[in-house]
């Protein structure tokens, strides 16, 4: 009896609706020039415009003009695609220019690019633990799938340390010997809580053990410091051997990155598949990624509007009543703590209200902790926010969700 393919794929979709964590993607058109407004287009045909609160584009860099601008510029001096894999056409004097200016954003000797922040985790991680034999990958309970993906293609050993729980991180170090290879894996910024890592201290520990540490700053980088993340903001950026980010949260466009050492990044170049076979960047989103660089290192008054709203939206939440996570860092997370009603809140405060926020349902968080993820940016506005509230104090009242305590 051969084996009933379609009836497989309806079978596992039919799983994932059960648990109430199918996910339903509105299609949604951003207005230039008027972000965080958009327009959803909707099956009869008709449009609604809609307020955008769950976009990590968090400092709107994505409509600036200066990024938009040099986009265009590219386009029309060079052409839409890269032409290539880097090895073999794909080069472009873009590329080189956004890697020495990472680089020096970052304070490292060299940068690279890839064309997603998963990829340069998947790809640097996996790639180190080939490098280094029989290293043991430290790995944060926490870390975002493209990091343990990443680690799971080292086919290395690993060991899991309590989220931020640095006792622990040391436990584990202490447990292994002192000249085998150690690479501490962790994030500065974990997004589905809001929580910063313990950058510092995880430094000093690697210090002390001997051991590599890599860094995720894809939250942090344009938020924190001077456009450097957590790591430059607590000025120990000198002490974190690899940090990774992304061109597609703060900075607006598309793409992930390395930087550290000049052998360090010449060594993943070289033996990471996932760079040798995949055609590079468009120029055309390196030269946005540039020019969004470049502005975001003078882009203090932009930075500390971005923590100002990102306080307020969570001062109006508590102050609702409404059950806002506790969160140091710029991510405004509300609990549900149910799929099939994080679900229902989110679709009524779309169709409803015209305030798109996407339910964070299993695997990304897990069951039972189901919320909404709020991104506040600069360009939302206090109306903008009363609008949010008393939408979902309304939806609170109205479905008896639990308050705040």
């Amino acid at each position: 009896m051969t084996t009933d393919y379609e009836a497989v794929f309806e079978d596992a979709l039919a799983a994932v609706r059960a648990e109430g964590r199918y996910r339903v993607f509105a299609d949604l058109e951003r207005q230039r020039g008027r972000f965080p407004l958009a327009t959803r287009y909707l099956e009869d045909g008709g449009r609604q415009d809609v307020v955008v609160w769950c976009s990590n584009d968090y400092l709107g860099m994505g409509q600036d003009e200066r990024v938009v601008d040099a986009m265009e510029r590219a386009l029309h001096a060079v052409g839409a695609g890269a032409g290539g894999t880097r090895n073999i056409a794909g080069t472009t004097h873009y590329h080189v220019a956004l890697e020495e200016e990472l680089a020096a954003l970052h304070g490292k000797e060299s940068a690279l690019l890839f064309t997603s922040g998963y990829i340069s985790n998947e790809a640097t991680l996996s790639t180190l633990a080939r490098l280094l034999p029989g290293a043991v990958i430290l790995s944060d309970e926490l870390n975002h799938a493209s990091m343990i993906q990443g680690i799971k293609g080292g086919r290395g050993p690993k060991l899991i340390w309590r989220h931020n729980d640095v006792a622990h991180l040391e436990e584990l170090l202490q447990g292994l010997p002192k000249d085998k290879p150690k690479i501490i894996a962790f994030e500065s910024v974990y997004s589905m809580d809001g929580d910063f890592g313990p950058v510092a201290e995880v430094a000093e520990l690697a210090k002390r053990y001997g051991a590599f540490t890599y860094l995720d700053e894809v939250h942090g980088v344009g938020l924190y410091g001077q456009g450097g993340g957590v790591a430059q903001q607590l000025g120990v950026s000198d002490r974190i051997d690899c940090i990774e980010g992304t061109l597609g949260k703060a900075i607006g466009v598309m793409g992930g990155y390395i930087t550290g050492s000049a052998a360090m990044v010449d060594a993943v170049r070289s033996y990471a598949p996932s760079f040798i076979f995949t055609t590079a960047l468009s120029p055309v989103l390196v030269a946005g990624a540039l020019a969004s660089v470049r502005a975001l290192r003078e882009g203090g008054d932009l930075r500390k509007r971005h923590q100002e709203r990102a306080a307020t939206l969570k001062s109006r939440l508590s102050e609702a009543g409404l059950p806002v996570m506790d969160s140091p860092s710029h991510i405004v997370p509300l609990m549900v703590g149910d799929p099939v009603a994080c679900k229902a809140v989110s679709d009524e405060l779309l169709e409803d209200h015209g305030i798109y926020v996407q339910p964070i349902n299993y695997p990304t968080v897990p069951k039972g902790t189901e919320r909404l993820r709020f991104s506040p940016t600069p360009l939302h506005t206090d109306e903008h926010m009363d609008r949010l509230v008393d939408a979902l104090e309304e939806i609170w009242t109205a479905r008896g969700l639990e308050r705040a305590a």
